[in-house]
Order: structure tokens, then C-alpha cells, then sequence
């Protein structure tokens, strides 16, 4: 059997349903007996100080406000732009209003926002 690149891979997880690639990382999880759910670190609320309200913001959240009608096309935006597995990107567009990307750089926030955009959801910068 001739060993797939990781590009070779990629393009065969692209052609794969949702339901073919949870199947899949099942089979994988049993196969290899590991978990493929991301670590998700909780980032610590912070209190914005008065003296730094006055100061321009270099860091930004993306909030996911609404899944829209392609809830689909949003869960995979979501994967692209975070490390989470299918069921963690899932639970995240079905919670929303939830953070999908805090404290980035104000060109990523927004190419992030655009992203999501385009996949039909409702998103915030703050």
C-alpha cells in the first residue's frame, strides 16, 4: 500500500460527509485507542482597567452571535479557524452566542469574521 501524503489525506477528508468523518474518527478511536477531541483551555475573564479602555485595542474576540441557515458550512469555518474536533465546533455553533477566537491580532478577527460571514452566520468583533 502506498503511504498518502498529508495534502493526500486532506483532500480525501474534503470529499467526506459529516457523517463519513465522525464515522471515521470513531473507527480511528477504536483502532488506535486515543481521543480525538481538541483541548479547549479555558481563557480567564479579564477586567479591562480604565487606563487601558483609553488605549487603542490590539486584541479582538470573534463572537459567533447566530448559526444562520448553513449550519453545516459554519462547523466546518469553525474546525478551519480553531483546532476543535467535529463535536466541540459543533457544540460551539449550537451554543452561540460563544467566542470562536479570542484575543487575535484585528486582521485576523477580521478575515475570521469574514469567513464565517461567508458561510452564513452572524458574527461579532469586539
Amino acid at each position: 500500500m502506498a503511504k498518502l501524503s498529508q495534502d493526500d489525506l486532506l483532500a480525501q477528508f474534503e470529499e467526506m460527509t459529516l457523517i463519513e468523518l465522525s464515522e471515521f474518527v470513531k473507527a480511528f478511536e477504536e483502532k488506535f485507542d486515543v481521543t480525538a477531541a481538541a483541548a479547549v483551555a479555558a481563557a480567564p475573564a479579564a477586567a479591562a482597567a480604565p487606563a487601558e479602555a483609553a488605549a487603542e485595542q490590539d486584541e479582538f474576540d470573534v463572537v459567533l452571535t447566530g448559526a444562520g441557515d448553513k449550519k453545516i458550512q459554519v462547523i466546518k469555518v469553525v474546525r478551519e479557524l480553531t483546532s476543535l474536533g467535529l463535536k466541540e465546533a459543533k457544540d460551539l455553533v449550537d451554543g452561540a452566542p460563544k467566542p470562536v477566537l479570542e484575543k487575535v491580532a484585528k486582521d485576523a478577527a477580521e478575515k475570521a469574521a469574514e469567513s464565517l460571514k461567508g458561510a452564513g452566520a452572524s458574527v461579532e468583533v469586539k
